[in-house]
């Protein structure tokens, strides 16, 4: 009798986990010796493979780009008619194979070994055409396929890409590479949203509603009017935000409120945000504190611009 889809499924999964673990126990010195190898390289990480293992080389490839390792994806077969153009002699050649035996690849081991590029090799075979010409060899546990029958790349192929994965990631942490650098790389789509900085999104200059403890309440309501935040800052003479005046503090200082200055209205010590966080962060406290709009200072803690909630939303912050 045929097993469920989801009792097989789960089976996959399970076998695929395994993989996984047998991988990382697994792992040797070769792991270091390829990281080395990427970090001395002075052009860029070419990843090519042949069928499946092509589909996970260009992610391999893609993920070190983004994380800040010049790479692109070659095609073995392509590469043959005129693409080896795209290899140079300061490269490093990073080639994935489970038999180490696809005939694709023959001519760009050639390529490498003759113009003295290093070769690293994923594969589960280490006296393979492949094993044999690497010079750095990252082998995987030879465990068959999920399918049962050996015959559709499965297990094989997700140790592939999660070799690569680790490659990658131990690469970018000896490069110390960071978030900002990240947001550099991925300036759209939700990411690029989520690693906004303050300092992307406040409004500055002469948009920023402020003025000093001893302006009358006549002007402060002006400035709230003209600015179209609903708040004002109150800065002092070495430009520090000391307090700042809302609607609530307005409704609380009817009786006499012309009569009184900004000092005497506002809240003192109110809630701020640093230009160099995260637009994300500054969203969450505006939310947590049911505000609309924080004041944004600088390193020297001086007041540099103003956030609203809705630049937020605009950018996809959310």
């Amino acid at each position: 009798m045929r097993a469920s889809a989801l009792s097989l499924a789960a089976r996959v999964i399970a076998q695929e986990a395994d993989a996984l673990m047998a991988l990382s126990k697994g792992l040797d010195e070769g792991v270091n010796q390829a990281v080395e190898a990427i970090l001395e390289c002075q052009g860029r990480v070419i990843v090519t493979g042949m069928g499946k293992s092509g589909h996970i080389a260009r992610k391999i490839a893609a993920t070190f780009a983004s994380t800040g390792t010049p790479a692109h994806f070659v095609h073995p077969a392509e590469a043959s008619h005129g693409d080896m153009g795209m290899i140079g002699r300061g490269d490093v050649v990073l080639a994935l194979s489970n038999s180490g035996e696809a005939p694709e690849l023959a001519n760009m081991l050639a390529y490498a070994a003759r113009f003295s590029i290093p070769l690293i090799a994923i594969t589960s075979v280490a006296g393979s055409a492949l094993g044999q010409r690497a010079d750095i060899r990252l082998m995987t546990p030879a465990m068959g396929e999920a399918c049962g029958y050996g015959v559709v790349p499965t297990l094989s192929t997700t140790m592939a890409l999660a070799m690569g994965d680790a490659l990658a990631i131990a690469v970018m942490d000896a490069r110390g590479f960071t978030p900002d650098n990240f947001r550099d790389l991925h300036p759209g789509g939700k990411l690029g949203a989520q690693l906004s900085r303050v300092a992307d999104l406040m409004h500055v200059g002469d948009a920023v509603p402020l003025t000093g403890p001893d302006a009358p309440m006549s002007d402060v309501l002006l400035t709230i009017s003209q600015k179209g935040f609903g708040v004002v800052g109150i800065t002092g003479r070495d430009g520090r935000l000391d307090g700042i005046i809302t609607d609530g503090d307005l409704r609380r200082n009817m009786a006499g409120l012309l009569d009184k200055t900004a000092g005497d209205v506002m809240t003192p010590a109110p809630r701020s945000i640093a230009h160099d966080q995260l637009a994300e962060r500054a969203l969450a406290t505006m939310n947590a504190a049911k505000i609309t709009a924080l004041f944004v200072t600088a390193q020297d803690g001086t007041v540099a611009g103003i956030l609203h909630i809705h630049d937020c939303l605009r950018a996809g912050v959310v």
